[in-house]
């Protein structure tokens, strides 16, 4: 596919010679590049060959044609600007098999019903963390929560929908001026997820929701998790006080947190534990 990313073959590997000989076919017919040489070299000392790979099936698939950089990175995983053959742009999601901070991060799935398989090497884990999030998104996005929909997922890959414009991503609160208004569309996107696709994004902050076009929108949900969870209230309750501190700051009168926790209660089923916690708290 990308000829620069060819690796040399070990003795014996015919279906890894296969796989190239493949790879460079696609390369020809999808034009899969990195179009500046310093991503390039990034991309080659970050991922590994099995990573490698994973893109070129989701190339082959058409779920993007080539990246354009990088326009998100962090520990856990960079966000590229990719294009679909149509122009459509896209984001893709790695997550990186060598980050060392996964060991901290298995709080956010021991615990949640819908991953009782757990792979504990590296690239299991970012394995896991890629179809975790693809899950949450889909559950988010079916119910018509504020999230960028989800449009595939592979090895430790996601691919999601684009929220900017021409590759220019849509800048997150923590960059833009606030209103009453938006905190109200941020506690309406708090109860869609909660609510109606029963999940806990966990890690809610100003730095994952954006601004654009005068809409909140809720991104990052690696960490989200199921409102089954055993923690999945005190993530609750540590969202809720992120979203309401940083409202606040801004001059935003809020809704206090214990009327706001109840309002988000209301309705929904609680696990049994959580259930028997409160009543012996009573």
């Amino acid at each position: 596919m990308v000829k620069h990313l060819r690796e040399r073959d070990e003795p014996g590997e015919v279906s890894l010679q296969k796989f190239h000989k493949q790879a460079e076919e696609i390369d020809k017919r999808d034009r899969v590049i990195l179009k500046n040489e310093e991503e390039r070299e990034v991309f080659e000392e970050v991922f590994d060959r099995r990573t490698r790979m994973v893109l070129y099936d989701l190339a082959n698939s058409d779920e993007f044609s080539y990246l354009n950089g990088v326009i998100s990175s962090g520990k856990e995983a960079r966000v590229y600007w990719g294009m679909r053959s149509d122009g459509t742009d896209v984001a893709v999601k790695i997550y990186l098999v060598a980050s060392s901070d996964y060991k901290k991060r298995m709080q956010y799935v021991v615990g949640d019903p819908r991953f009782t398989k757990i792979r504990k090497d590296s690239r299991g884990v970012a394995e896991l963390w890629a179809r975790k999030e693809f899950t949450n998104l889909k559950q988010c996005s079916d119910v018509g929560a504020p999230v960028p929909r989800p449009l595939a997922f592979l090895g430790n890959v996601v691919v999601m929908q684009f929220i900017g414009i021409k590759g220019l991503p849509a800048p997150t609160l923590v960059d833009r001026e606030v209103t009453k208004a938006d905190y109200l569309q941020a506690v309406k996107a708090l109860k869609q997820i909660y609510q109606k696709a029963q999940i806990v994004h966990a890690d809610l902050s100003e730095y994952n929701m954006m601004k654009y076009e005068d809409r909140i929108i809720l991104f990052d949900f690696g960490s989200a998790v199921s409102i089954q969870h055993p923690l999945a209230q005190e993530f609750l309750s540590r969202d809720v006080d992120n979203l309401n501190h940083f409202f606040e700051k801004r001059g935003i009168r809020i809704i206090e947190k214990e009327k706001l926790l109840a309002s988000l209660n209301r309705g929904v089923t609680l696990p049994e534990s959580r259930r028997m916690l409160e009543s012996e708290e009573d």
